[in-house]
C-alpha cells in the first residue's frame, strides 16, 4: 500500500499479509482522489472510514491535510494496525475504533465532510449503508458519501446518487447531502 500524494507521498506502508482487508488499488486510489480534488478542498475537512481495512484510504486523507478521521472496523488486528501506523506518521487526526459499522451508524450522529465506505464486495447489505447514512444525517451540508463496490450493483436510482466512477475492476458510487 502506497500513499499517493501529500506530506507523505510516495511512502509505502506494509500491513501483516494476514490481515482480512481487501486495500483499494493504488490506480483507482489516485482517481478517487483526483475526483474528490476537483470537488472539495481536503484540507480541514471531517471524514469517517467504514469498513477500513489497513487504512489506505484513512492514510491518504490524512496525508492530504484533512482536520479529523474517524476509522471503523470490526478487525481488531485492522484497527490495531490503523492505530500503530497513524502514530508512526505522526497522524494525530486519526481516531480508530473496532465496532460493527451497521451498529456504529444507527448508534452515533456526528457529521462529516466525507463518508467513505469500502464493505467486503460480498457483503449482502451494501446498499444499507446509504440508506442508514442519509437516514441518521451524517453528513454534513454538501457532504459527499463515496461507496465502493464491484459492478454488481447499480446506485443511479437513489435520491441522492450523483456519480459513477469506475477504476478497472473498481467501482464508485458518490451520493450528496443536497
Amino acid at each position: 500500500m502506497r500513499i499517493i500524494s501529500g506530506i507523505h507521498k510516495g511512502r509505502r506502508l506494509m500491513a501483516p499479509k494476514n490481515l482480512p482487508a481487501r486495500p483499494t488499488t493504488d490506480f483507482a486510489k489516485e482517481g478517487l482522489f483526483n475526483t474528490i480534488g476537483n470537488d472539495v478542498n481536503i484540507n480541514d475537512i471531517d471524514v469517517l472510514d467504514l469498513f477500513a481495512g489497513i487504512g489506505g484510504i484513512t492514510f491518504e486523507f490524512a496525508s492530504r491535510g484533512a482536520k479529523k478521521i474517524v476509522c471503523i472496523d470490526e478487525n481488531y488486528n485492522c484497527i490495531s494496525f490503523i492505530k500503530k501506523t497513524a502514530r508512526e506518521l505522526e497522524f494525530n487526526q486519526i481516531n480508530a475504533f473496532k465496532n460493527d459499522v451497521f451498529r456504529y451508524l444507527k448508534k452515533y450522529d456526528t457529521q462529516f465532510d466525507i463518508i467513505f465506505a469500502d464493505p467486503p464486495y460480498q457483503l449482502k447489505n451494501i446498499d444499507q449503508v446509504p440508506e442508514l447514512v442519509f437516514e441518521k444525517n451524517l453528513l454534513k451540508e454538501n457532504g459527499i458519501l463515496i461507496l465502493e463496490h464491484d459492478r454488481n450493483w447499480d446506485f443511479s436510482e437513489h435520491k441522492n446518487f450523483v456519480k459513477h466512477r469506475k477504476y478497472s475492476n473498481v467501482n464508485f458510487s458518490f451520493f450528496e447531502n443536497t
